[in-house]
């Protein structure tokens, strides 16, 4: 086995939409819908996202959405599209500045694969567990398509001269724009630039490669897949005699990248179905052991750490988690974290 150090970040040649054809691909992320709704929103567009990150659309209503024949759906979905001319792979590796403008709110990424092997050692820092069934999903999805197609979304640590270069690139024309449409993300502007100036590439890798960490805002299925992928395929090739030298594409993961200054973060809902065998009183009672309840005339919106709003019978409700019940641990104190523990 040879092995060199991967760098944090590389350039890759992406497969996008051709010039113009953006607001046809267009489409919300793939685990934000179900089915219907999926169905629905891609109805009459035949070059939709959505017959590639929810190929069950194109089969008969009730298929397993993880069936075998919805995974290679996908990857026949995604074949036709690069045969239409709709979607082209770059000819060279590129790094991707990306803008997102929702209403008064700007914020610049880059789009860059990102490290499988600093992810393992936790360079790309975690704060949430994965369910065994969603990695399972999304590794026989990539394994049916052999490409990944949802990034995952990392911050990094305010670096000027990395917004000082993405800004630069924003400043010509760009290279895909459109505006989101449908059950999330709607009115999003979403614009793209390739950048392909070999010494911004150069610049930029070695900018995050001085960074101490990155960390995963969204996307930890998608991140631990391509682990577990990229692990699958370097066995494979030593069990065949082939070198495995940390370079190959499966070293890496589809990423955008937006300095943490810039990212906003929005209330974590969560729908009960059931109070679990309890009448309102008792499950009120059992709320109230670990939070302040004050009455609300209208839905609540968290305004600071620890607050979070409950809808119950057409009632809304503030609840700010008791001070005592706030740990230490900066993963611990986190709002998913106490809500996944106390409530």
């Amino acid at each position: 086995m040879t092995s060199v150090r991967a760098s944090l970040v590389r350039p890759f040649a992406a497969l996008r939409p051709a010039p113009g054809r953006a607001p046809e691909v267009m489409a919300p992320p793939y685990d934000v819908l179900n089915t219907e709704e999926a169905r629905v929103l891609a109805e009459g567009r035949p070059w939709s996202f959505l017959h590639i990150s929810k190929p069950e659309i194109d089969l008969p209503p009730g298929t397993d959405p993880y069936a075998p024949e919805v995974y290679a759906k996908a990857a026949e979905n995604l074949k036709k599209m690069v045969a239409a001319g709709v979607l082209k792979q770059d000819e060279q590796a590129c790094y991707y500045a990306y803008r997102l403008i929702m209403g008064e709110h700007v914020q610049v990424g880059l789009v860059a694969a990102a490290s499988v092997a600093d992810y393992d050692t936790n360079r790309i820092r975690k704060h949430e567990f994965t369910r065994p069934d969603k990695e399972d999903d999304r590794v026989r999805q990539i394994e049916a398509l052999d490409a990944q197609t949802g990034p995952v979304l990392l911050a990094y640590p305010h670096a000027p001269e990395v917004d000082a270069i993405l800004a630069a690139a924003t400043q010509g024309k760009p290279d895909s724009d459109g505006i989101g449409e449908g059950v999330a993300g709607g009115g999003v502007r979403h614009t793209l630039w390739v950048i392909r100036d070999a010494g911004a590439i150069a610049r930029l890798t070695e900018l995050f490669d001085a960074l101490p960490a990155l960390y995963i805002a969204d996307g930890h299925h998608r991140s631990a897949s391509a682990s577990r992928i990229c692990a699958t395929r370097a066995s494979a090739n030593l069990a065949k005699g082939t070198a495995h030298t940390g370079e190959e594409p499966y070293n890496y993961f589809l990423s955008v990248i937006f300095p943490h200054h810039q990212l906003r973060i929005f209330d974590y809902n969560r729908v009960i179905k059931d109070m679990n065998g309890l009448s309102e009183p008792a499950f009120m009672e059992k709320v109230a052991e670990n939070f302040m309840i004050e009455m609300a005339n209208e839905a609540v919106k968290p305004a600071t750490p620890g607050e979070f709003g409950l809808y119950l019978n057409g009632r809304w409700m503030k609840l700010t988690i008791r001070a005592d019940l706030i740990p230490a641990d900066p993963v611990g104190r986190l709002d998913i974290s106490l809500l996944q523990n106390n409530l």
